[in-house]
């Protein structure tokens, strides 16, 4: 039989801060009731787990029980050592455990395990963190968390199984996590971090879904940790499976208001293309629109997927259906301490008292993300005050949205610079756009302010305000320019391709010291004139492929606008065209581009002077100096040799980017590209100007060969062209060798 015992009395001992009846309430024992054996180890383990002991006994006496206690000291500060990658203005909300509170060891431990956390989450896993303590008078310590912070461990190698559609060197592009290379002591990404791993794994199902191998999944995902605990090696299990082309692509309904061969036709997708979730999603989306352009309120467009195994196709019946009549009964918008309400809610195509759509609510939560002024938004729908209407949530936490620059750039063109810049992308909370900076170089100084409006008078209507200050002293003329304008302008959607900008302009010009600095009788002419202000109204119709398009591995940008000069010092019209193409080529690994550029000048009022002329410089055609081709005033005798611009000029420029067999962390890629073009052109009035010979006024193609180098360095894009003309006239200035790096800092 257990022994009992029974109690007339209990002593309690070396209890300081904490009541008596404080450790009987824990304890749980009555005086004179019997107690069992059983129940004093209770009373013990209660009065252990209250976290107020650093040291228990309970020990029977006769008639009384003795209960001594050792109390826990009272933190007097809490401190970090060995920390030099985090600050302790960061560790310190990490920890629990405060000064002037009991101390705890379960919570150091805890606080330990979570500073170890911090660390990890920066790619040091063999952090360690110790709580330590430094005993003080009147029962108090100091609290100091010793960390050892440990290397970097970092991802040496990623691999794939299984893939032989893309390559290894391909699939590692897809993804967040980078391997290490040579620059790793700049580079932080190829840290490994767990968390990342996740994010990686959906970048790789999107990536082969949108390329139509809709079996594709992964296996498994090995990390394997090496000996010395600095390094991983992940591995990628996949099973790619086949890809699928579209099929038969139609519209079904059995609601008698809908007109099926109306939504057929507005259908973009069609048979033998690549099939992808996401052209299914954009089909859907326009179908809807068109539906409630059409009044049919509740219509949805659910996808009917049938495969055909034999020749690999998805067939696509979109159907028509009636959904639920339910309703937005409002929009509530929490998180948002600067931006304003008004900018979150334009991002919505829906109001309150709208039919509600699932899908139009999940476009506006992507749209606001892509803001890019929270550092995280959740939108959900819940239901409203009856079944038949929903409550939209939309909770947003405010991130920094400007930024203060101040970088350093080089090219062949311009020299060295410096520039400083600030821009803030949310200005006041409203959604607007802000910014100015000064940028010099051994050539050039330049001054510009931009601010832009994205949403005037509550529309899909950008408004912009540019001004911009220039002056040049250049080293490839014997004169110098200023140059002002003041550009307001309107950018909407025509479609959900194409953009239109309206723009009027007011701009200054003035041609200095071309006595000063000997240049030709032209030049000298159009200086004479003194300053020029001429006011002008542009349109430019842009047509973009390259976001919205079918196929993610190519795009197409066309641009079209005419500048029409009224009023001021002259008239004139000014006309620009732009084309660029662009796609991936064997399995993805060689990207090829096409870019043409042309553009005319007409004048009706006044001549064009060489500040309105065409002038090229290397990026709109490799292998020449700034202005280096096209008409020029020349004179071996005075030696004269003036670039004087031409009123027009036309550019084709072709290359192939690929990778050098390198590491791809290293950032190294290589290129090839072959421009040709001219710039030709001048007025009557400017040709007679000079008793000097005019050079090239008439069009002769210029053809250039090279080479490219690309490094997507640490300190910005850097890319070296190396070319050759391999046909010019003899006055034209060539360049072999070109390149350009820009960064901020």
């Amino acid at each position: 039989m257990a022994q009992t015992f029974s109690f007339s009395n209990v002593s309690i001992e070396g209890n300081q801060r904490i009541e008596q009846g404080t450790i009987l309430s824990y304890a749980g024992i009555a005086r004179g009731a019997p107690v069992s054996g059983a129940e004093l180890n209770d009373a013990y383990q209660r009065l252990v787990a209250s976290g107020l002991f650093e040291r228990v006994e309970i020990v029977p006496q006769g008639n009384t029980l003795v209960i001594s206690v050792t109390e826990y000291p009272t933190v007097n500060a809490v401190a970090f050592e060995g920390n030099s990658r985090i600050d302790d203005e960061d560790l310190a909300p990490l920890v629990r455990s405060q000064s002037r509170r009991v101390y705890n060891p379960t919570i150091a431990e805890e606080d330990a395990a979570t500073i170890a956390a911090a660390y990890t989450e920066q790619g040091r896993i063999s952090a360690r963190v110790t709580p330590k303590l430094i005993r003080r008078s009147d029962n108090r310590v100091d609290l100091v968390y010793e960390i050892f912070e440990g290397g970097v461990t970092e991802v040496e190698r990623i691999g794939f199984v299984g893939n032989s559609a893309y390559s290894d060197r391909r699939l590692r592009r897809v993804l967040e996590t980078t391997q290490a290379g040579f620059l790793r002591a700049l580079i932080r990404s190829d840290t490994f971090i767990e968390e990342r791993i996740a994010f990686d794994r959906q970048l790789l199902q999107d990536f082969y879904a949108s390329r139509g191998y809709v079996d594709f999944r992964i296996t498994g995902v090995n990390s394997e940790l090496s000996a010395e605990r600095d390094a991983y090696f992940i591995t990628f299990n996949v099973e790619e499976g086949q890809q699928f082309n579209f099929g038969n692509i139609t519209v079904g309904s059995d609601l008698p208001e809908v007109n099926v061969a109306s939504f057929q036709n507005a259908l973009t997708a069609s048979p033998g293309g690549v099939y992808s979730p996401s052209i299914v999603e954009n089909q859907i989306a326009r179908l809807e629109r068109l539906a409630v352009r059409q009044g049919l309120n509740f219509v949805r467009v659910e996808p009917v997927v049938t495969r055909n195994e034999r020749d690999l196709t998805l067939d696509v019946e979109f159907q028509l259906t009636r959904g639920r009549r339910v309703f937005v009964e409002r929009i509530d918008i929490e998180g948002n301490t600067t931006t304003l309400d008004r900018v979150v809610r334009r991002q919505f195509d829906t109001a309150e008292g709208d039919p509600f759509n699932p899908r139009a609510i999940r476009q506006a939560a992507e749209r606001i993300r892509a803001l890019g002024y929270f550092a995280n938004a959740d939108v959900e729908a819940r239901e409203g005050s009856t079944p038949q209407q929903v409550i939209v949530d939309v909770n947003v936490e405010e991130a920094p949205t400007g930024s203060l620059g101040f970088g350093g750039s080089y090219s062949t063109s311009s020299g060295f610079g410096l520039a400083l810049s600030f821009a803030e992308q949310n200005f006041l909370g409203r959604g607007q756009q802000l910014s100015f900076g000064i940028n010099t170089a051994s050539s050039a100084s330049a001054y510009n302010f931009n601010f832009a409006e994205p949403a005037f008078l509550g529309r899909d209507l950008r408004l912009g305000i540019a001004l911009n200050y220039t002056e040049t002293d250049q080293q490839y003329s014997e004169y110098d320019t200023t140059t002002g304008s003041f550009t307001p302008s309107l950018t909407f959607p025509v479609s959900e391709t194409t953009r239109m900008t309206l723009r009027y302009s007011a701009r200054y010009t003035d041609i200095q010291n071309a006595y000063e600095n000997d240049a030709g009788q032209i030049i000298r002419a159009e200086e004479d004139e003194g300053s020029r202000i001429d006011h002008s109204l542009t349109y430019l119709l842009s047509y973009d492929t390259r976001r919205t398009g079918l196929n993610p591995n190519a795009g197409v940008l066309l641009e079209f606008g005419q500048e029409f000069g009224v009023g001021g010092d002259s008239n004139f019209v000014k006309t620009n065209l732009r084309a660029v193409a662009q796609t991936r080529v064997l399995n993805e690994e060689v990207t090829l581009r096409a870019t043409f550029d042309a553009g005319a000048l007409h004048y009706s009022k006044g001549e064009s002077r060489v500040t309105d002329r065409y002038l090229l410089n290397d990026s709109t055609f490799r292998g020449f100096e700034y202005g280096g081709l096209g008409p020029r005033e020349y004179d071996s005798a005075s030696d004269v040799d003036d670039s004087l611009g031409g009123n027009y000029f036309a550019v084709a420029r072709f290359e192939a980017e690929f990778p050098l067999g390198l590491p791809e962390e290293y950032g190294i890629t290589g290129g090839v590209f072959y421009d040709v073009g001219s710039v030709w052109g001048l007025s009557d009035y400017t040709s007679s100007n000079t008793t000097n010979e005019v050079l090239y006024e008439d069009f002769s193609a210029r053809h250039v060969l090279g080479v490219s180098v690309f490094w997507d360095s640490a300190l910005g894009p850097l890319r070296l062209n190396f070319s050759r003309a391999v046909q010019k006239e003899e006055r034209d200035k060539d360049q072999n060798f070109s390149f350009s790096i820009s960064t901020k800092f």
